[in-house]
């Protein structure tokens, strides 16, 4: 009994030795199979039509706005420091695009300063200099705003591009809010003027060269009659293109219907 014992131990110990080998087999084969078929057929990644659209959209969103307008100086409005006086700077401003475009001016400031123009429309290639007039304040307690750096006055030009050849009217950008770009926020610098310096010959220069345009806007103006109040701001011309323009809407307007 106890050889029968021995064989069928002897006998059984192989039998189970036989299958492990024989499963262990299997398992590899089995792994091997499934590396080699995710090997030559790597799975598909699926991809949504609507996130990649999203994705896109933020990208677009991320990089730099196109300018349409190109500035001198870039981003700062330079003014003579001459407190209790009104003093004016100026600004390059030079349609740099393909197409017509529009420009405005906006300020934190609109009690004290105004802008001559305040906007206009410029040809592919075509330039001109806008006067910036501001009124300096006497400062407190001894107060030294040349050294200033934190100047909370700003000016920010708006561009929109527009058709082709037509009268400026600010509701043009009111009408179009979704096509308007930011070109600039300008940054108000004060220049002693007992200290010249590179930045106020430049503006010396650019305010002569704007004086100029506007003497020679002037000449066929006193023939047509608009009149000129002020500081040459053309008060009853921009009333009249602005009437002229609604009226103009009002007959589109009925037309449709």
């Amino acid at each position: 009994m106890m050889a029968i014992d021995d064989q069928k131990s002897t006998s059984d110990g192989k039998v189970w030795g036989f299958l492990k080998q024989t499963f262990r087999h299997s398992a590899s084969g089995a792994t091997t199979s499934y590396r080699t078929s995710h090997q030559t057929n790597p799975p598909v990644e699926r991809t949504n039509p609507h996130t990649s659209a999203s994705v896109s959209s933020v990208a677009r969103s991320l990089l730099p706005t196109r300018r349409r307008l190109k500035l001198d100086p870039s981003n700062k409005l330079f003014f003579p420091y001459e407190p209790g006086k009104q003093v004016r700077s100026a600004i390059g401003i030079k349609n740099t695009s393909k197409s017509y475009v529009a420009f405005k001016f906006q300020t934190t400031a609109p009690k004290s300063c105004f802008m001559r123009p305040p906007g206009a429309i410029l040809a592919p290639g075509e330039s001109l200099i806008a006067t910036v007039f501001k009124f300096v304040e006497v400062p407190e307690n001894n107060e030294k705003p040349v050294d200033q750096k934190n100047n909370r006055v700003k000016f920010k030009i708006m561009s929109l591009k527009v058709k082709g050849q037509m009268d400026y009217v600010p509701e043009l950008f009111d009408e179009q809010k979704d096509q308007v770009s930011i070109e600039q926020i300008l940054r108000v610098v004060f220049l002693d003027p007992e200290r010249p310096n590179a930045a106020l010959e430049k503006l010396k220069r650019q305010l002569a060269e704007a004086d100029a345009a506007l003497e020679a806007r002037k000449k066929p103006a006193e023939e047509t009659g608009p009149k000129i109040i002020g500081e040459g701001l053309v008060i009853d011309e921009w009333k009249e293109r602005r009437e002229r323009y609604l009226a103009k809407q009002q007959v589109e307007g009925v037309d449709s219907v």
